[in-house]
């Protein structure tokens, strides 16, 4: 029984790639100095998988910024207009310049598309494919670093090379042109794989793991027919080395009947999201008499510990239907999605962080199953001791039981939208294209040594205070001064949007070093929900009343949904996770009435990870949105008519959900469109969508500043699409992560397009 993982998380212990890819962006150090960083994290990264014993290691997991990005520079999948900036010399800033946008003296080019990577809010930059691409070996990082490998691990026999497989490859991307299918180009990619496996099996590998998490998804009759191609072709030009399959997120049930005709030697199957498939899954398997089944046992996406018992039924249930000497084990997905190491945290209580394991920990869970199938029945005793003794959840049954009590009338507004909006009209008297942001500003270092001294006691409350106040006064002048119409007090007091909420409710408690990489450099420490939540007292009054007090414009209330906390977070496994979501939606909801009873007239609860948490069977849709939509509208329904609720979600594809955002009910929406375009705003005018919007108009994930020509562009191409009387004019995302230079020239720059615009427009609304 072989053990193995399929990725580790690549970000460094103390963020080590974070702050050595920033520095190198703001030319602070050389691309020589930036790859000794990669390099070490690679080599400890592999050294902690060789001691913890495993007999697999991934390599090609690490990452500068995404590995979806990495696979396109590797198979040449390079925009032209990108190849085509003369003062790029070399590939690590072309393929930055992808990621980011490039301006610099004439040149100037938007980054590409982002958007998150199935359900979870690590974000990936999109693949563009053209008609009849011509793919190419362009890269040689996985040569590369298959080479540093052998050095560190000196066993080739160990070195598992990891690549996107090519269906899901092709899947993740989109069409630059309408006249052609991306799966179509199937028959031009996949000689490119096949000449990668084949260079990779004459340096000595003897296994290769292709991931092809479309393996979980409703596939199309294309996509199975593709798939069929694809691994028929592989098999055929590449036997002497093994093949490991991976799929992960989802069982592959409806999807197994594609295997029969191909010839891969390993499937891996995620048993953490779905344990009904195994029964399925092995049905099949004995039928074929070679193939190696890997389960995915250890919860690649949750930090706390491995149910021994649970694991072991599942393996010994495998090896009697086809023998262990066909059996892997390994976590169910990339390591990606948790923390590093749980020996950095030293203020969570022992209870609690006994029942917890973060990645490295995790790698040797491994070891123990391994332990206990071989005979050792001390160490399940042991865990099962631990799992009943170690107690982490806290209960309360006052809470427990108003989560369950939820009467229709607290999640309805008083009347519906229509009516709202008239009121709210002639409350705000708003101009055509009101303009706002989206709440966050920049997180300066001297902000961030603030929030420090106060933490480690060398600032007292009110001095502290006193500071943040100053820096929410600053703000709102420089608000005035671009004359934005809805201003934001700037989130200077918090960390971060879930984090700083999980510091003030009861039954969620924050880490030290828990860091998860988001997207390129922007890594978040999820908190950890370890009991039944409650709100203490007020979490943002003071500081939004505070800004009120400080301009004649609106201010708006900035909070974070009931469904991004519950996403955003390391959720306890005792119980449905609806009942978490109205427990956190309660206690959002009595913090909307504070901010309304003291004067506030509009409030934003920010759901981006709304489309996120989406499965990713329609099968399963019904029942998540029907928890879900359920436990936004408890935290926002409670305010008068009067009270505007906006909300903000991320970079997704909305197409098939609608209805169910309409049924948030919520009177603004904000959402990412400037890197797409606008094209999202398609399937929001097919579907009439009923309430106002605020398609974003500035790429906030990019340090380029749009020009005001640009801005209009998107506004007009969103005037085609939407009534102009709903249409709000604002930035894709919150600002925390930008410098101020750039921000202050991009917002002028918005406002000035939404004033030519008003100009424009104002007969048509």
């Amino acid at each position: 029984m072989l053990k193995h993982n399929l990725g580790y998380p690549r970000i460094g212990v103390r963020r080590e790639l974070k702050k050595a890819c920033e520095a190198y962006w703001s030319n602070k150090i050389n691309s020589h100095t930036l790859f000794q960083v990669g390099k070490n994290i690679r080599k400890e990264n592999w050294k902690i998988q060789e001691k913890a014993g495993l007999d697999l290691i991934p390599c090609n997991d690490f990452s500068f910024y995404d590995h979806v990005l990495d696979m396109s520079l590797l198979l040449g999948v390079i925009p032209e207009s990108y190849l085509s900036i003369p003062v790029i010399h070399n590939n690590i800033d072309l393929y930055f310049s992808m990621a980011r946008g490039f301006q610099k003296n004439e040149w100037d080019i938007k980054a590409m598309e982002m958007t998150k990577w199935f359900n979870t809010n690590y974000h990936y930059i999109v693949p563009e494919f053209s008609k009849n691409h011509k793919f190419s070996i362009f890269s040689n990082k996985i040569f590369d670093e298959l080479e540093e490998s052998k050095k560190v691990l000196k066993s080739i026999q160990k070195i598992k090379p990891v690549l996107i497989g090519p269906i899901s490859y092709l899947f993740l991307g989109k069409e630059k042109e309408k006249s052609f299918h991306r799966m179509d180009l199937v028959e031009n990619i996949i000689p490119i794989y096949i000449k990668i496996i084949k260079k990779l099996k004459d340096e000595g590998v003897n296994w290769i793991q292709l991931d092809e998490p479309i393996l979980v998804l409703d596939m199309s009759e294309k996509d199975k027919k593709v798939f069929k191609y694809a691994y028929g072709e592989i098999s055929k030009f590449c036997s002497g080395i093994n093949i490991m399959l991976t799929s992960y997120f989802d069982g592959i049930s409806e999807n197994i009947s594609l295997l029969q005709e191909i010839s891969v030697q390993a499937l891996h199957i995620d048993l953490v999201e779905d344990s009904n498939q195994l029964e399925k899954i092995l049905s099949f398997f004995s039928k074929k008499s070679k193939m190696i089944l890997s389960l995915g046992l250890i919860d690649g996406r949750n930090i706390w510990k491995n149910n021994y018992a649970y694991s072991i039924n599942k393996i010994e249930k495998s090896i009697e239907m086809i023998g262990e000497n066909r059996i892997m084990i390994a976590p169910n997905c990339s390591l990606l999605h948790v923390p590093i190491d749980i020996e950095y945290e030293n203020s969570i209580p022992i209870n609690i962080k006994n029942r917890m394991s973060f990645a490295r920990q995790k790698i040797y869970e491994l070891n123990d199953l391994e332990k206990i199938v071989k005979g050792d029945k001390s160490v399940l005793l042991n865990n099962i001791d631990l799992l009943e003794k170690s107690s982490y959840i806290f209960y309360d049954q006052k809470i427990r039981e108003r989560a369950n009590q939820i009467k229709d009338q607290d999640i309805k507004r008083d009347n519906p939208f229509y009516i709202r909006q008239e009121k709210q009209k002639k409350k705000f008297n708003l101009p055509l294209f009101p303009t706002t942001t989206i709440g966050s500003f920049p997180q300066t270092k001297e902000i961030r040594n603030l929030r420090k001294r106060f933490r480690n006691n060398e600032l007292s409350r009110d001095k502290y205070d006193e500071k943040i106040k100053n820096f929410i006064i600053d703000v709102i002048q420089k608000q005035e001064e671009i004359d934005l119409d809805v201003l934001v007090h700037g989130e200077f007091e918090r960390t971060d949007m879930v984090e700083y909420f999980s510091n003030k409710l009861k039954g969620i408690l924050s880490t030290e070093n828990g860091w998860v990489q988001s997207y390129g450099s922007r890594c978040v420490k999820p908190p950890i929900i370890y009991g039944d939540v409650t709100r203490i007292e007020d979490m943002t009054v003071k500081w939004i009343c505070f800004a009120q007090s400080k301009t004649k414009k609106l201010m708006k209330g900035m909070l974070t949904g009931p469904v991004t906390i519950l996403q955003w977070s390391f959720v306890r496994d005792d119980q449905p996770i609806s009942h978490t979501a109205y427990q956190i939606a309660w206690a959002i909801r009595e913090e909307v009435l504070s901010l309304e009873k003291n004067g506030i007239q509009i409030i934003q609860i920010d759901e981006p990870a709304i489309r996120e948490g989406l499965p990713l069977k329609k099968k399963d849709f019904k029942s998540y949105f029907d928890w879900a939509i359920k436990a936004f509208r408890l935290s926002s329904s409670g305010v008068k008519d009067e009270t505007q609720i906006h909300t903000h979600m991320c970079y997704s594809e909305f197409n098939d959900i609608f209805e169910h955002i309409a049924n948030m009910d919520a009177d603004v929406i904000t959402i990412e469109t400037s890197r797409s375009k606008m094209e999202l705003l398609k399937a929001f005018s097919i579907f009439s969508y009923p309430n106002e919007i605020g398609p974003g108009v500035y790429d906030i994930h990019s340090p380029r500043i749009p020009t005001v020509e640009e801005i209009f562009d998107l506004i007009e191409k969103a005037s085609k699409r939407l009534p102009i009387k709903n249409i709000w004019i604002n930035p894709d995302c919150g600002l925390k992560t930008r410098k101020w230079k750039e921000v202050l020239q991009s917002l002028h720059n918005m406002t000035k397009a939404a004033k030519i615009a008003r100009n424009k427009f104002i007969n048509l609304s």
